[in-house]
This record gives C-alpha cells, structure tokens and sequence, in this order.
C-alpha cells in the first residue's frame, strides 16, 4: 500500500468525511507516511483518530515505535492489551509491569494543539478494561464466560474496538462504548476463527 493510493481523490473524499479513522498499528509496517496523512486530516477535519498498538513487536521495534511515537499526539483513542501495554513500557524503559501506571503515563503524552485529552484503553483479557484519561484511571468490567464456552480468542481485541467504535460512532460515553466491545469479544471468542452469529444480540 502506498500514500499515493490514499492521496487520491476518491479515497480522499472518504477521509475527509470520516468522522473516526482508526488505523491498525501493524500498518506501521506497510505505509507510516499513510498514517501521517491520515492522522493530519482527522486533526484538519475535527475528526477523532485511533490507534491500536497490535503486537509487542510493534513497539519493541526501534523504527515502528518511532513512528508510533510520532503519532501519538495526534492520537485520541489508542487501543492495545496488556501484553502489549508491558512490551512498550519495557521498550522505553519504564521498569513496571503495571498496566495502570503505563495507561495513566501514555494518557500523558502531550496532544497537538487544540485536540481533547487522550483516552487510552487497555484490554485485559477476563480482567477489567483498563481506561486512563488526564493521567486519571477507570475499569471496566468484561463478559465472564464459563471456561467451557470459550472457543477461540484469536480476534478478541479486534471485535472489542470494532464494538467500542460503534458505540463511539453512536455518541455514546466511554462505559457504553467498552460495554459494546466487552460484548462484542466476548461473542468472537465463542466462534471458530473470526466468524460470528446472525444477530449480535446487542443494539446501541
């Protein structure tokens, strides 16, 4: 994939439209100047861009943090897991494990200006979604299910910010929007690979 892909004008049209652009972090590894320009527009347009952290590898690998870095303050939703959270934490050097302090410390990361305060969000499998906002913590209780239903997780984190941006788009607060994506993994994770039911049994 290429920016100049993007810079055309019918993909151009659709950026400028958005009012939430989310960019997976593994695209890091395919077109960062992409995500430049994508970020710069949501910012131009007043929309809100997200960010998913994706794999540790993303940000223990010098070149991709950089540029994961270089986003950051334009960044008004990043998403990552635990796992993920520990791996950018060890990268730069934080010495902790605690998926609290690292959310509330990557809240911090000064925004561009005229942008709202960042909103990180955790996920941490069957533990509460962790929320840091202005260096300040919220949890969020997640969909226990009983051992014997769990099928798959493979897709889990994505189903999650696929539910939470739809309640997002929706207008809902930050509880609604991590209700819908604890919903929406926890119904992933009872299927087979990234399938899913007729009916999400849920409505926004």
């Amino acid at each position: 994939y290429k920016a100049s892909h993007l810079q055309e004008a019918e993909q151009m049209k659709v950026l400028e439209g958005a009012k939430i652009v989310y960019s997976a972090g593994f695209f890091i590894t395919v077109s960062p100047e992409s995500m430049d320009i994508a970020s710069e527009k949501a910012a131009e347009k007043g929309a809100v861009y997200c960010l998913n952290l994706s794999a540790p590898f993303i940000v223990q690998v010098p070149p991709f943090r950089a540029q994961l870095e270089k986003l950051l303050p334009a960044v008004d939703f990043l998403f990552g897991n635990e796992d993920e959270a520990r791996a950018y934490a060890e990268a730069v050097g934080w010495e902790t494990t605690d998926v609290e302090f690292i959310a509330t410390r990557l809240s911090l990361v000064p925004m561009k200006a005229g942008k709202p305060p960042r909103k990180v969000v955790i996920t941490q499998g069957c533990d509460p979604t962790v929320v840091a906002v202005r260096g300040s913590v919220t949890k969020y209780p997640v969909v226990a299910l009983p051992q014997e239903k769990l099928v798959d997780t493979n897709g889990a984190g994505d189903a999650f910010v696929g539910g939470f941006l739809a309640a997002l788009a929706k207008g809902r607060d930050t509880a609604e929007c991590c209700k819908a994506g604890a919903h929406a993994a926890s119904i992933i994770i009872q299927h087979s690979g990234c399938t899913y039911p007729p009916s999400p049994g849920y409505s926004l």
